[in-house]
């Protein structure tokens, strides 16, 4: 995020304005006891810039409870 200078109220708005999630890929963190997910998604900001986010979806008691951004940075594509 620092490093393309996004603020977290830009990576909010990604988010919420993204229309799916793009890929699933498997976490190497190898002291996980069950495998994690990472979730990617782009999305646009209300001023249409594009940013890339990976994070994992946190479950609580049965529901989906909130995105943990891991890393997110200005999309080059």
């Amino acid at each position: 995020m620092e490093q393309d200078r996004l603020t977290e109220e830009e990576v909010r708005e990604a988010i919420m304005n993204a229309p799916t999630i793009v890929k699933t890929i498997r976490s190497k963190k190898t002291s996980a006891k069950s495998p994690e997910y990472l979730h990617i998604l782009t999305g646009l900001t209300f001023s249409g810039l594009f940013v890339y986010t990976k994070g994992k979806i946190k479950h609580h008691k049965g529901e989906d409870y909130l995105y943990v951004i891991i890393s997110s940075k200005r999309d080059v594509d």
